[in-house]
Order: C-alpha cells, then structure tokens, then sequence
C-alpha cells in the first residue's frame, strides 16, 4: 500500500526480483509505478478494500497509514495475510544477504549510500542496493550479485532490527520526537543496531588528509563526510586506495534527486543543470533539507555559488518536529537574505500545540526583535514607535500557502537571486509551477495565469479595507478602490445597532455585517455587481458572509424597515455605550462566533490575551481583538490569527473561521 513511496517502491522491487508475486497500489500514478509495472508489478491507482484477497500473504505499509484506514482493516481481517511495515520486511531481506552494507543517521544516509553504491558498480561489485531517493537515470533499486546496499531508517525504530556486515553511522542528531521522546531513546536505537554489526563505520572519526580531491568533487563539508563513508565501505571490503580514487570523478558527479538540485536554469538539453557559482541569472535550487542542521549545510552551499541574494522557502516536515527543534531552525535560517515560511506538512500527524508555522514564525520574529518566549518586549514597542529596532520590512515572511510563497519571489526576482526550496513535504509540487514561470518569462512558453494562483482571486474589492487582510508578499491579487453610492461609509445608513462599526457600505453587505444580534442583511432589497441587480435571496447572505463575487457598485435598502428600526431600537449612542472603544491599530472582531458561542469567550478561556507576535498583539480587553502597532507587519497579523485559532481548537475542539477577507489560518 503507497508502493509509489520512494522507500516502499524499493522494497516492492526486491521482492519481485525474490520471487515473490507482487501488486501494489497507489494514490496516482507516477514514474515509480510506471517503472514498477515495467519490471511486472501490477500497480493500482487507489485504495480499496478489494484489492486485499484470500490469496494474499502479506500486505505492506508504512507506519504512517492509520489504522482505521479500509484497506489496512481489511487486510488485518483476512484469513492468509499478515500485515508488515515496510521497514520490517527490508529488514529481512537484508538479513537473509550474505554481505549486507547498512547506511544509517540523522543525515546523509541517501547520499552516502548513492555514493556507495555507485563506487561499487563501477569497481564491478555488481551490488544489490535499496536507497530513498533516485539520482539521474539510477532508480531507487537494484538486483545484482555482490554486496546489497540499504539506506536503514531510524524515524519507526526498526534500525534496531538490521544485523549488518558494515554498518555505516553518519551523524547522530535528535531527530523523529513523535517516536523518540527523548535524545537518549533516540541514541539507543542507533547503539543496538551498532552491537549487532560486524564493522562499523562511524563518520565524525574520518578525516579527508588521504583524500584531497574530495574538496573540488563535492560541494558542502557534509558531502566530503558522505564520500568519505562511501571510500570507508569500499575499503572494508578490500578495495585498493588506488582503485578507488580513480573510480572517484564519476561516482561522485551527482548528488541523488533534491540533494541541491538545480532546477533552473536547466541544462541546455533539458534537463538538470549543475549549479553553477556566481550565475548572474535567477536560480531555483530544491533540497530535501528538512532538520535544522540539514538546512544549515543546504544554506552553507549556497552561500558558496556568492548570490547576490538568498532567498529561502522553507515548509517544515511534522508538527512534533518543528516544535521540538524550533530554536535551532531559528538558528539554521537566520541568516538568509529573506525566509518566506510555508505552512508545515503534517504528514500524518495531527496539529500539536507549539508546533504551528505561526509558532516559528513567532520564534523568528522575537529573534529579530528581541523578546524572550513569553513575548516581553524590552523595547517597549508601541509606547514610542522610534523605539523599535527593526523595520516593517523584515526579513522573514509568513505564506498561507506554498504557490503563495512562490510567486511572491518570482514577481520580485533580480538577477543574481539564488532561490531554495527546503523541505520534505509537498513544497516539491512548487517544481512544475516554478518550471513553468521561469519558461514563461523567458518567452518559451506562456507562464500560468494568475487564475491558477491556488484559492486566491485575483482581483479584491476593497472599501475602506477594514475588514480584509493583505499580504506583505508580492501576490497576483489586485486590490481596486471601489467608487460611487457603496464606496461611502457605511455610518451615513443611520442604523442604531451599526453604530460605530467601521466600513462602507460596500464592505458592510459583502461580509454582512452586524452587531447585537443583527445583520445588515435583514434591510438589503438588492445589490448591484458589476453592473448587474441581484436581489438579496441571491447574495447568499449567511452570518458574517456572503457569495457576492465581483465589485458592490450601489446597494438599494428598505427605507421602511430602517426608519422602524430607528423608532423602536434604542438609539446610536445607547449602542455606542454598549460597545467597547477599540485602540488605535484595530477594526473589529478577528473570527465569526462560532455557532450558539462567542469567539471572544473561545479565546479568552483559551489564554489568548495579551498573546504577540512581533508587531501585533492580542488586546487585553477583548480577545477577539488584533492590536496593529505601528510595526507590525502582516504576516506578524496572519500568525498570531494562526495562534488564536490554534489555542481554541486543542482547548475545546472548535474551529474559528475567520471574519476578516484573506486571513487564512488553516
């Protein structure tokens, strides 16, 4: 089940070369499976309880898939079959081998292995190899008669079940805190595997004195470690110093796919390009890179190629991960010239408390400002605005989304910009897009509309604006003052129980406004749209929105209705008297009141007052209230919307929608 996963697809592989009859099934297609099925294995795209059957033996996951999905249930309840994890089956194929080579660590175990096994194959060892992740035309697997090659992965602990002739331990830094709680369980996995080997293999003991001409092969310290490793293994089993630095040019001229892969420019044929140092051009590099001393080697490397500038998108991999390692990301991406933070990929994880984007986004924010976790400023940022020590123009950015974040570098690229994609999850989608793009503004191919740009419109009517939020990155959404009857404000309407609410008339029935218990709905006759009359059982009007999609032109309102309302409501200043008076720097309520609830109690017993990020702050008075100091940036708005909403659904299971236009916090 996933057997288009880069590490199941190997094992997939080896068991058919084993003799073993093997299906597969995938969520889509993809050249995996096409390779698989060239060398005969079925592959489904889908699941389905129906592909589980009597005749079935075995039937392999990942822990990552949930026990309750169908196909893993029915397999569980079938008669001949038992349910393995991927990693316990490489296991035993590995263990069967007679020259078993297992590559484990924090870091480096793909690219250490890649080396390897392509020093062998060219040393004629003819090995056998399972490795997570391709390098050019090499696939992820391969059958042969010499030593068999396996990157050993640590994350679900079956590290511990390999009995390797060589084991080869890269770096040893913590890692995977959804299944090991602490650094020392973490360790333990690594010592028990190192008690069953015959020779291991440890990197932080080589040194490259024998091995000069690893300097200008490899690009990064870390990758004269992995090559080292790789020289170490070929060593072990009887290889000539000799012999391997000869083999050395062309084992080492790639690095496997997202390990500082550059994809544009690319090369002249098509494909991947080298990276190439001080291009003038604007370059895309993706890495893999996903722990914070990952990143800081990938950050390391590129500042070698001397950009002019470098510009980060990092997506973090799991919750559990972020937030156990958020200060040393702060650390590892300090430095860049501008860091657009992308929403974190859960993989199959379900959102932990502290361990949001908003989260380090907070992290870095406080960095750059400053203030310790508890969000105290020394500063006192908003007593006197001269005060504060860095500008609105920050270095670090907050996306709603990767396409976001994406554009945002293309539509304000210089030459000399050296842009890297970080990370494990799904950031790697951005690909085809970024390919695309640069096509496109190149006149090679037309570049994808603005349309495309995700769940963002392009177009944003705005009124007096205080109910929508703008990004400070560069979009594709353009923003258009709207004019005539809605353009003015929405007070001119004289209803008692709007009075002091902000906005235009426009913007009051777009977002159907109201207070006390009303809605603007409940006295619009019809609205014109671009030009076009809708009445108002066409608008859709629901609490706090409505499907109006285009420019609110005039608006035409029951006289009769408002005049009754204004004789038997109380007056403007009773309602005036009932409503707090909001600071400086805010226009009103953040999220809708959930249904039968209050947003602001939500928040409140959730600890949500006097909460900051950077510039902007939670009111104490009111915590469904945002505070814009002078300072604050949108994305410090946009992250700490992100905390709110976080701290109510882990404390009551309650999902906030947001009432302000564009602020997504999901």
């Amino acid at each position: 089940m996933g057997i288009g996963g880069v590490g199941m697809a190997g094992v997939a592989f080896l068991l058919k070369k084993a003799g073993h009859a093997v299906t597969g099934c995938d969520g889509h297609a993809s050249p995996r499976t096409r390779w698989l099925e060239a060398n005969g294995i079925p592959v489904a795209v889908g699941h389905d309880p129906a592909h589980v059957s009597d005749a079935l033996e075995r039937f392999i996951v990942t822990p990552a898939v949930p026990a309750t999905t169908p196909e893993l249930m029915a397999a569980r309840a079938a008669k001949n079959s038992s349910v393995s994890y991927r990693g316990e089956v490489l296991a035993e194929l590995f263990n069967a081998a007679s020259c078993g080579v297992a590559i484990c660590g924090t870091h480096g175990k793909t690219t250490t292995a890649t080396f390897a096994t392509r020093l062998l194959r060219i040393l004629g060892a003819d090995p056998s190899w399972c490795i997570g992740g391709e390098t050019g035309t090499d696939p992820v697997a391969g059958a042969g008669t010499g030593p068999f090659v396996i990157e050993a992965d640590e994350s679900d602990g079956t590290l511990a079940l390999y009995h390797a002739k060589i084991l080869v331990i890269t770096s040893l830094d913590y890692d995977h805190p959804d299944h090991f709680k602490t650094y020392a369980d973490y360790l333990a996995c690594y010592e028990r595997a190192a008690a069953q080997a015959g020779t291991v293999i440890r990197a932080e003991t080589l040194t490259d004195d024998a091995w000069p001409e690893l300097r200008t092969l490899v690009l990064g310290a870390h990758n004269v470690k992995n090559a080292l490793c790789a020289i170490e293994i070929c060593k072990t089993l009887g290889y000539s110093a000799e012999t391997i630095r000869a083999a050395l040019p062309e084992a080492l001229s790639q690095l496997p796919d997202r390990r500082f892969q550059q994809i544009w420019p690319t090369s002249e044929g098509g494909g991947v390009a080298p990276p190439t140092p001080s291009d003038p051009d604007f370059t895309v590099i993706t890495d893999y890179a996903h722990h914070p001393r990952e990143i800081a080697c990938a950050v390391e490397m590129a500042r070698a190629l001397h950009p002019k500038r470098l510009r980060v998108l990092f997506q973090p991999h799991r919750y559990t991960r972020t937030k156990a390692l958020k200060d040393d990301f702060v650390s590892a991406l300090k430095s860049v010239d501008e860091l657009v933070l992308i929403p974190v990929y859960a993989a199959f994880e379900k959102p932990v408390p502290g361990g949001d984007i908003a989260d380090l986004y907070k992290a870095f924010r406080d960095d750059e400002m400053g203030t310790d976790e508890m969000g105290t400023d020394p500063i006192q940022m908003g007593t006197d605005p001269k005060k504060c020590e860095f500008s609105q123009e920050t270095s670090t950015k907050l996306a709603r989304n990767a396409l976001e974040a994406w554009r945002h570098v293309f539509l304000t690229h210089q030459d000399g910009d050296l842009v890297m994609l970080l990370g494990a999850g799904d950031i790697i989608g951005l690909v085809p897009r970024v390919l695309r793009d640069m096509e496109g503004s190149r006149g090679l191919s037309p570049s994808m509309s603005a349309d495309d740009a995700g769940d963002l419109k392009k177009v944003i009517y705005l009124g007096a604006g205080s109910n929508t939020w703008k990004s400070d990155l560069t979009t594709d959404e353009v923003y258009v003052k709207t004019q005539g009857p809605a353009a003015q404000p929405g007070a001119t309407l004289g209803i008692p129980w709007m009075a002091g609410i902000p906005g235009t008339i426009g913007g009051w029935v777009k977002m159907n406004a109201g207070a006390f218990g009303h809605s603007i709905s409940e006295v619009v006759v019809r609205v014109n749209v671009d030009g076009v009359w809708k009445t108002a059982a066409e608008c859709g009007f629901d609490y706090r929105h409505s499907e109006i999609d285009g420019e609110i032109q005039d608006v035409e309102f029951d006289q009769a209705k408002i005049a009754a309302i204004k004789a038997e409501s109380p007056s403007a200043a009773d309602y005036l008297a009932k409503r707090r008076k909001f600071p400086a720097g805010t226009k009103g309520s953040v999220f809708k009141n959930p249904p039968g609830e209050f947003a602001g109690r939500l928040l409140e017993e959730a600890g949500a007052k006097g909460l900051r990020v950077g510039g902007a702050r939670v009111w104490e008075e009111h915590a469904n209230v945002i505070v814009a100091e002078p300072n604050a940036t949108a994305s410090d708005v946009l992250a700490l919307a992100r905390l709110m909403a976080a701290r109510v659904l882990d404390r009551f299971g309650v999902t906030l929608e947001p009432e302000v236009r564009g602020l997504l916090t999901r």
